[in-house]
């Protein structure tokens, strides 16, 4: 059974998190997705690997995802962004990190980069989406769901099985948060893992990253019959 921690940001705030620690060991920092957790495959996979192969781990559900305190409506990638940093000063240290951000937590990643710049070692992103809020989201909204978001402060938009509640405050943050438009120097290995199928965030989202690392070791790996998940 994974034994899961809880970070306390104050009396009430709490943040649910997963660790292994090597001492003078790297790290693994894996960051989930948008409306996720860490009870997934991912998260567990990555944990034991770094078990095994004697290496620091670390991954966090952000406020208002899983287990963690707050509602999802309050959040937003600039405060997730921020927790992701806070956890991995408290816990991990000065000791070198591998980042793996699946989906929306290969944006929190990139978000790292100005934060932790030489520390970071390398970095996998799985389905990547960067910025998708406005480009997979409000620019495919109707004028309908666009003029209710405004009125209203959120939109149910409904996916498959799930409800997604889009605050428009988190549309907001979403573009103060651009990354297409950057660039990161670090020379490290950049890997990105997207699925041929994936119907929510197209491949392009990884090719796009990859433009982002200048100086970096770049490698993109397509999936055959993989999807978003």
């Amino acid at each position: 059974m994974t034994k899961f921690n809880y970070f306390k940001l104050s009396n009430t705030k709490k943040i649910r998190y997963l660790k292994h620690i090597e001492k003078n060991s790297d790290y693994i920092v894996f960051l989930h997705g948008f409306m996720s957790d860490l009870e997934g495959k991912k998260p567990k996979a990555f944990f034991s690997f770094a078990k095994k192969n004697k290496l620091g781990f670390l991954a966090l559900e952000y406020s208002g995802h899983g287990k963690s305190y707050g509602k999802f409506i309050n959040g937003n990638i600039s405060k997730w962004s921020e927790e992701t940093s806070l956890m991995i000063r408290k816990i991990i240290k000065k000791n070198k990190i591998f980042l793996i951000g699946s989906s929306m937590g290969a944006w929190i990643s990139l978000n790292q980069f100005k934060v932790f710049g030489e520390q970071i070692k390398g970095f996998l992103g799985i389905g990547s989406a960067p910025e998708f809020l406005e480009n997979l989201m409000w620019k495919k909204f109707s004028k309908k769901m666009k003029t209710e978001t405004i009125k209203k402060g959120i939109y149910n938009l409904k996916h498959g099985d799930y409800v997604y509640p889009i605050s428009l405050q988190l549309i907001k943050d979403g573009r103060k948060n651009k990354f297409f438009n950057k660039k990161i120097n670090s020379k490290i290995n950049v890997t990105m893992v997207h699925g041929q199928k994936d119907e929510v965030v197209p491949v392009l989202y990884s090719r796009k990253v990859l433009k982002i690392f200048k100086n970096s070791k770049k490698k993109l790996v397509i999936i055959k019959n993989g999807d978003h998940s």
